[in-house]
């Protein structure tokens, strides 16, 4: 008798080396080798028929489907419950040029509002809809075979449980590399995947899914959660772990949307590393990390950690939006109880920014122990920044910002904490600024002087400030200039302002008792 999938630990599923599954040195011993099946192997030949063949024989009886060394040519594969699907080395996987050979899209008898890559999963080489207790491993490779976006995914997984991806290359992606949608306990790890001209791995209202050990090159977003309406209904992404993957891309290392009709919990991303290929994808990435809710989602316990970036336009954006897909009157979610730590980038190009809009802010965000180095050479042109509610959230969505380190509005209960920020050119922004932010606590800040008479730390509007800790560094002119006539209750204690000339200057508006505190050393 099966077990059924749900009596089966995720944990334990699937370990399975070549000389347990009863390969001989040659494959030709066991039973689900698709060359006993007819595949030629030759990558002239279409061998979809005969590796499906192996694939269903498998699917009845439990078991390995091996794939030995050569190219096999092949459209869509359906995948099976309980059937682990082995690249050995030298055996590659190609998806044909015909567009006849893949299953056309699916007709789901509703709108998502999404693009179709995000929608639709039957165009794929490797297909799994409604199956459980699969595994797609070895050091096999499996090619897109496409010169640029447009075509099938490789691995299209929807409505899948207990799945285990390890080890296997992927190259010439022209949809989303690894896609999944409704997908629960899924474990990816070891995977290369070079070349991807869309996403690199996209579980989108999935569960419990564990990402490590990767290498993606891709010129879209790298790793994306996402919760569109793909299938039908708002659906939750939680319980997401991703660590210990080397990310190159040309627009988002790690995302969170912008596909955010349902609600994300739970997600962790750490101990990673993000580079910037521009001779390779003619620009450099746009954020290292970026947590988006414009659809209505409530994002809640974000923990991203150890990561080094290099030539990063924008390091850090968090946006809480409004641009309402798949809901009949657009209405904002919520962005709260995010933690990022440990941070080093270098190259930005654009300032960092954590924004909310009027009456709903970003709540409850601490960013500790970060230290970003931007290009500098920027010019203050304004500091009235357009809301964009409604707009495409990209780090870039702004144009240039009045800060060349940080900039901040709509936000309440924000801590930064031991945040360093310079730039390797001068520049005439401030380092941070904050605008109608609350409960703001600004401990141990480091901040580059700019060029001309701005100050280190612009505040606009702020309500219920503390600064304690921080430090003037050589060079600072002002140190911090309040504005807005809603600022009050700006505590600065313990401070170092040694090097300001002058430490503070508070706009006409703003009322003399706004700044509170004497326990600084000042000029």
């Amino acid at each position: 008798m099966v077990k059924s999938a749900a009596l089966v630990p995720p944990a334990l599923a699937f370990s399975i080396p070549a000389q347990e599954a009863g390969f001989s040195s040659r494959g030709s011993t066991f039973k689900f080798n698709v060359a006993d099946h007819g595949a030629k192997g030759n990558g002239v030949a279409k061998d979809t028929g005969a590796i499906q063949s192996a694939i269903d024989a498998a699917g009845k009886a439990g078991g390995t489907v091996y794939i030995p060394p050569g190219n096999y040519l092949s459209g869509t594969l359906h995948l099976r419950s309980f059937v682990t699907l082995y690249l050995s080395p030298g055996s590659t996987l190609l998806a044909s040029l015909d567009a006849s050979d893949f299953d056309p899209y699916e007709n789901l008898g509703y709108k998502t509002g999404s693009d179709v890559e995000t929608t639709y999963f039957h165009s794929a080489l490797l297909l799994g809809e409604g199956v459980h207790d699969l595994a797609i491993i070895g050091r096999g490779l499996i090619d897109g075979n496409r010169p640029k976006r447009g075509g099938p995914k490789p691995i299209a997984l929807k409505n899948c449980r207990q799945v285990q991806i390890r080890d296997i290359t992927l190259r010439n992606a022209p949809n989303y590399t690894i896609s999944m949608l409704g997908c629960e306990y899924v474990d990816i790890d070891g995977v290369t995947i070079f070349n991807g001209f869309a996403d690199g791995i996209d579980p989108d209202c999935s569960r419990n899914v564990r990402i490590a050990n990767c290498y993606i090159e891709s010129w879209d977003d790298c790793i994306c959660p996402k919760t569109s309406f793909g299938l039908g209904e708002r659906r939750s992404t939680e319980n997401i772990t991703i660590t210990n993957c080397v990310l190159s891309t040309a627009s988002d290392a790690f995302k969170l949307g912008t596909e955010s009709s349902g609600d994300f919990k739970n997600i962790a991303f750490t101990n990673c590393t993000v580079c910037s290929q521009p001779n390779k994808w003619k620009r450099r990435p746009t954020a290292g990390v970026a947590i988006e809710s414009v659809d209505g989602a409530n994002i809640d316990r974000v923990v991203v950690s150890n990561v080094a970036m290099e030539g990063v336009r924008a390091p850090i954006f968090i946006r809480l939006g409004n641009r309402g897909r798949a809901q009949q009157v657009a209405t904002p979610g919520t962005l709260q109880n995010v933690s990022i730590s440990n941070i080093v980038a270098t190259g930005a190009e654009l300032a960092s920014s954590i924004t909310g809009i009027p009456d709903h802010p970003v709540r409850h965000v601490s960013l500790s122990h970060i230290r970003i180095t931007a290009s500098g050479s920027g010019f203050v042109k304004h500091f009235e920044v357009p809301e964009e509610i409604a707009k495409y959230p990209e780090a870039d969505m702004f144009g240039e910002l009045p800060a060349y380190g940080l900039f901040c509005r709509h936000t309440e209960d924000l801590t930064l904490s031991e945040v360093h920020l310079s730039t390797e050119i001068l520049d005439e922004r401030p380092a941070l600024v904050a605008n109608d932010v609350s409960d703001l606590d600004l401990t141990d800040f480091r901040g580059q002087p700019p060029s001309g008479d701005r100050p280190v730390v612009y505040l606009n509007n702020t309500r219920r400030v503390l600064i304690q800790g921080a430090r003037a560094l050589t060079g600072t002119g002002t140190f911090l200039r309040l504005a807005g006539e809603k600022t009050e209750t700006v505590r600065a204690l313990g401070n170092d302002f040694s090097e300001a000339r002058p430490a503070f200057v508070l706009n006409d508006e703003v009322s003399k008792d706004a700044l509170i505190g004497k326990a600084n050393i000042l000029p």
